[in-house]
């Protein structure tokens, strides 16, 4: 293996699962050896979170946590780690010096997304049928798919976001052969085509005073900053959500802007899917087995997916679970190059460290002192 070769006295096992697309025997026939019991590991990696009462104590855990933007979900879990004394190390804060993430799924996020949304226009519509992401055989067979999607004239995407999900949600439309105009045009314009719009953050932010956009403040202190969505909101047919949204920021739209007149959007494929946040309609996740459910403006709640008076929902929370050994392999080479040999050789740049948001003393690593009261919900909580 890549990483025994670089590290010799690297000793990897994997744990058997009967759910992984990724078999078993895969991995023996490969030379790895396989081990129920991981009591003896110094480092345990895994993807999703760990179920609280699977944690064993002491050890490094690599993971999604998703807790660092104290998600109430989450809170036990949390408080459990703490109590077991156990290093988390969360991806979502592994960062270089300059910021930029170190890793993620997002590209696959923002591909499956992407695909998923079209989807669900052909399903609310009723002019083509696609099979579901996880029911490709890999990401070829998906884009092949998605190029048979008979979309009208003049059909409308916004997509928001130019990091990873955007850029993978990008990936999708530009393998439609979808033509990118730019946001003045899509406003202003009419179209023989089916067109997207790629937004930047200050194409949909705009500051209360009128004032020149500065990301700097915006990203500091978005409080003198307002939504500039809805002129698009008014144009789209379909909005793709690929976006990073942080407390403090405006919404995109609310409940009250989705009972203008002039809305046009009739899907929305909430990519970044933050409940309750900066996309009105996104009232809960949706899962892989039933990806879709309807919000109707009127009653501000749920409906059919396909309510002629609703708008049809996709915030499946786990997107590249759909594309399983795609996104695998893709996040295992990230891994391999950019994450293991930290452990392995050192961190001399503390990006380990400044990612770890517990202690094996069973403490809060200081930048998530902020965590506290989270945590101490948790426990009350457990």
């Amino acid at each position: 293996m890549a990483l025994t070769e670089r590290f010799p006295n690297l000793d990897i096992v994997v744990q058997p699962s009967p759910v992984r697309r990724i078999q078993d025997a895969e991995y023996e026939a490969a030379g790895v050896k396989m081990q129920v019991d991981l009591s003896d590991r110094d480092v345990l990696i895994g993807v999703k979170e760990v179920n609280a009462e699977d944690l064993i104590p002491g050890k490094t855990y690599l993971f999604f946590s998703h807790t660092y933007k104290l998600q109430p979900y989450n809170a036990k879990l949390l408080a459990a780690i703490i109590d077991r004394k156990i290093r988390l190390i969360d991806y979502e804060m592994l960062k270089r010096p300059s910021g930029k993430r170190i890793i993620g799924f997002g590209r696959w996020a923002g591909l499956v997304g992407a695909y998923s949304g079209i989807r669900a226009y052909g399903l609310r519509s009723g002019r083509f049928s696609l099979p579901k992401a996880i029911e490709c055989v890999d990401l070829v067979d998906m884009l092949a798919h998605a190029k048979t999607a008979d979309l009208p004239d003049d059909f409308r995407i916004v997509l928001t976001g130019n990091g990873r999900v955007g850029q993978g949600a990008r990936e999708v439309l530009d393998h439609m052969k979808l033509r990118c105009v730019h946001k003045s045009d899509f406003v202003r314009m009419d179209f023989p085509e089916p067109v997207f719009t790629h937004l930047e953050v200050e194409d949909y932010n705009e500051r209360t005073d009128g004032g020149a956009f500065d990301y700097k403040a915006f990203v500091d202190d978005a409080t003198d900053y307002q939504s500039a969505f809805m002129p698009f909101a008014k144009r789209a047919n379909m909005f793709i959500a690929g976006h990073f949204w942080a407390e403090g920021a405006p919404f995109l739209f609310t409940r009250e802007d989705m009972r203008d007149p002039k809305w046009s959007m009739e899907v929305v494929a909430d990519i970044s899917c933050d409940i309750d946040g900066p996309v009105a309609c996104t009232l809960r996740p949706s899962s892989i087995e039933d990806p879709l459910y309807g919000y109707d403006p009127i009653a501000e709640s749920e409906c059919a997916f396909d309510a002629p008076n609703g708008l049809t929902v996709m915030a499946v929370d786990n997107l590249p679970c759909e594309l399983p050994r795609d996104a695998s392999e893709g996040f295992g080479r990230e891994l391999m190059e950019h994450v293991i040999p930290l452990l392995v050789a050192g961190d001399d740049d503390g990006i380990l460290h400044a990612a770890s948001e517990t202690t094996l003393q069973g403490t809060l690593n200081a930048p998530f002192a902020y965590l506290g009261s989270y945590v101490a919900y948790g426990k009350s909580a457990s």
